[in-house]
């Protein structure tokens, strides 16, 4: 097992648990969330037939993955699109920079899209220098501050009002104590010039329809459908996963994705792109492409216990639910997705040995399981991601031994009661003395065992 990733895991957790600030921001945010959630989801007349349903169909497109995906590309291909698979992070970004470099282009607008943060997008084509630029505002704000986004769905959740003010004062200018509406004017005329300068729009999808050959994309700000329609050419990375049968199947994800994510009946922008422009329309790109990316997705769909984790519809419910995640962080993590999807993906798509530690980040309460709008059971994908660790041999010895020792003291009554109150302290404290953290203390053992105290006081009644 590879320490470092784990380490600076456990060191940046200490630290993001203790920043009262960061505490007191993300306490404030999630509450308001929360409160917008509970609203939204008392409009269903039956929530939890409509998150079956929706599991339901999940589960048929990853049993049938390799039949649909080339459905999809047969059908996008007649809509005049074109389909580029890519195995991994390096090949997502050389096809992107093929694209690039034909038509030679300076500038990108991106939007929308956390698979782009996957592949590791904005950094790629700086160093190719090409400048690439985030259009919707939480991800705008992060790029301004050099930060990954903090979350999957509000990506400057970890900020608040008067620091995204401080930042645009710095950057430009605006009133130290702007509002948001002055705020959200100033980024809007920052952004208008670079939609009409960019070569290239880049975008995710939330949704790839199967019998359309469609990508459907649900935004609050209409920036994807800016990013689409002013440049030349658009290019959408989506995770091969994101496939639904039917365009139909949009009227149970829509609703859902946006009761869960932010609290609404629907999104402001919902779009459905089904390929370049045609001949007689005015807008859009003149060339669109479809990158279908796997990085790893095919090695979590190889176990079948845990393939649920591809059911995901990144609302971001289960990010809001956890316990760890609020305390913690969103960047604690070090990885695209965090929170309790990401323990369960990034295992699997990023390696168990360095990132086995995140299925461990977890109190295991269920809370998770029981807002996922797809009924993804991720507390027990959890404890599966745990399993296979241990059985590929990941876990220090030292740990085996000790599990060793530990059961075959626990199963034997006499050698349990052999070891009395007073070792049993004494041997927590001299090698666990800081298994709960610096900040608390283990807890006493009882001098005598219950089993003993019970039989004293039998023989007392007697």
């Amino acid at each position: 097992m590879s320490t470092k990733t784990a380490s600076n895991f456990i060191l940046a957790s200490e630290s993001k648990a203790f920043d009262l600030q960061h505490r007191r921001v993300i306490s404030f945010n999630i509450d308001r969330y929360d409160t917008a959630v509970s609203n939204g989801l008392k409009r269903w007349n039956n929530l939890e037939n409509a998150k079956r349903k929706a599991h339901s169909l999940k589960w048929r497109v990853m049993e049938n993955l390799d039949k649909l995906l080339p459905e999809f590309e047969a059908n996008f291909q007649k809509n005049g699109g074109k389909v580029i698979w890519a195995n991994d992070i390096q090949e997502a970004q050389q096809e992107i920079l093929t694209i690039l470099k034909r038509i030679q282009a300076k500038k990108v607008v991106k939007s929308k899209s956390m698979v782009t943060e996957e592949i590791e997008l904005n950094a790629f084509l700086e160093s190719n220098q090409i400048e690439s630029v985030e259009t919707d505002l939480g991800e705008y704000i992060v790029q301004l501050l050099g930060q990954k986004p903090y979350h999957i769905v509000t990506p400057a959740m970890h900020l608040s009002l008067p620091d995204i003010a401080k930042l645009f004062h710095e950057k430009f200018g605006t009133p130290e104590n702007a509002s948001a509406e002055q705020l959200t004017l100033k980024a809007r005329e920052l952004l208008r010039d670079e939609y009409l300068s960019a070569d290239v729009g880049i975008t995710g999808a939330n949704f790839l329809l199967v019998d359309t050959g469609s990508i459907a994309i649900t935004e609050n700000e209409g920036n994807a459908r800016l990013s689409t329609s002013f440049p030349k050419i658009h290019i959408a990375v989506v995770g091969i996963e994101k496939l639904i049968p039917s365009i139909s199947d949009l009227d149970l994800y829509w609703p859902l994705l946006g009761n869960h994510g932010t609290g609404q009946n629907l999104t402001v922008y919902n779009t459905i792109l089904s390929g370049p422009k045609r001949e007689n329309e005015s807008d859009g790109p003149d060339e669109m492409y479809v990158i279908l990316l796997d990085n790893g997705r095919t090695d979590l769909l190889a176990q079948k216990d845990q393939r649920q984790g591809l059911y995901c519809i990144r609302c971001g419910a289960c990010l809001n639910a956890c316990p760890i995640y609020k305390n913690v962080g969103g960047h604690t993590y070090g990885t695209t997705y965090s929170g309790p999807i990401g323990s369960i993906i990034t295992p699997h798509m990023k390696g168990m040995q360095e990132f086995k530690h995140l299925s461990y980040a977890s109190s295991l309460c269920g809370k998770c399981s029981e807002v996922c709008p797809v009924k993804i059971d991720i507390h027990k994908m959890l404890l599966l991601n745990r399993r296979d660790s241990v059985k590929e041999g990941l876990n220090p010895q030292v740990e085996n031994w000790g599990w060793k020792a530990f059961v075959k003291i626990a199963t034997k009554r006499k050698w349990l009661d052999f070891w009395g109150g007073k070792w049993k302290n004494f041997f927590l404290s001299r090698f666990f003395a800081k298994a709960w953290g610096t900040k608390r203390t283990l807890p006493s053992i009882a001098p005598e065992s219950f089993s003993k105290q019970w039989k004293e006081q039998q023989k007392d009644k007697i």
